[in-house]
């Protein structure tokens, strides 16, 4: 089984003490988000969980207890972008993230750790030419610390929209996509990286830019030295390149309070489920409640030999 934590809330940098809790009693639960009576229980010993993806805006939290992972291998998402405050509000400073991605990859290895750049996002104050020169800024400042970027332009969904209330947008035409992926992948190889893009359904190779795959087989296979036996994730998009793995968040829980945020309905709705945040739960921001039906997720390993 490959753990997902988490697509759905930054779990790295707000729970991660909340995440190493159900490492340790074996378990935790995960309600449906489309339907709150449906509960899964995840089973989590070391026997079933094949690896760990992270996902965060800042590890540095989790990374104090890293090594209760054991022997569980694991890689980092670490999307660092050039904004400031306006859009993502919730953030250290960017030069201290940039401190905090070369702690990270010191402890978890160049191999283990992919940079995202993502979304980006066009309009008055963030141009073309603004994300160049961000873009080169925080590849130079974390070059050596990884291999890979991980690139995708701005989809409107519609709480992105309720949360983008207010901030103008210009949407790229397929020419400014090409252009910007032309640059980056310039500028990416300057420091020794190659770019990827998610779930785009533009085709970016052209421009040097393969699609990638955030729940990534090939980097899976590389990290446990084994071929591995997957399928496609048929919950993502279609243009979506990843592969099945077991996600463990709640939406409506991250405390980034990005503005582009897809997975936030609103600053409210996060409150709410924050004040519900016990960090013994089985549950993150929720609580099992009269009418919940729990099911044992049945999973499987996914190395070849197994």
């Amino acid at each position: 089984m490959i753990l997902s934590v988490s697509r759905r809330t930054d779990i790295p940098q707000y729970y991660s003490d909340w995440f190493f809790n159900r490492m340790k009693e074996g378990f935790l639960y995960v309600k449906n988000p489309m339907n709150s009576h449906q509960v899964s229980k995840i089973m989590l010993s070391p026997d079933l969980v094949d690896l760990v993806v992270f996902w965060t805006k800042n590890p540095a939290p989790m990374m104090r207890r890293i090594g209760e992972l054991g022997e569980i291998p694991y890689y980092i998402q670490f999307t660092l972008t050039g904004y400031g405050r306006d859009i993502e509000p919730g953030l250290p400073d960017k030069h201290e993230l940039i401190r905090i991605f070369r702690e990270t990859a010191e402890t978890a290895g160049r191999d283990r750790m992919v940079w995202r750049y993502d979304p980006v996002l066009f309009n008055e104050r963030y141009p073309a030419e603004y994300h160049f020169r961000a873009f080169e800024a925080i590849a130079e400042g974390i070059c050596g610390c990884t291999d890979k970027v991980v690139i995708s332009f701005l989809d409107c969904y519609g709480k992105t929209k309720r949360n983008m209330r207010g901030i103008p947008l210009e949407t790229p035409d397929e020419e400014t996509m090409k252009r910007t992926g032309e640059r980056f992948v310039k500028t990416a190889g300057k420091y020794g990286m190659t770019v990827e893009s998610c779930a785009e359904a533009v085709d970016l190779s052209e421009a040097g830019v393969r699609h990638g795959s955030c729940v990534d087989p090939g980097m899976i296979e590389r990290i446990l030295g084994a071929p591995i036996r997957v399928k496609k994730d048929k919950n993502q998009r279609p243009e979506c390149g990843c592969v099945e793995s077991v996600e463990t968040g709640a939406y409506d829980t991250c405390l980034c309070g990005c503005k582009y945020c897809y997975a936030n309905d609103s600053q409210g709705a996060v409150m709410r489920r924050r004040a519900e945040y016990d960090v013994h739960s089985p549950l993150l921001c929720g609580r099992v409640e009269d009418g919940d039906r729990i099911t044992v997720r049945r999973t499987s390993r996914i190395l070849t030999g197994e």
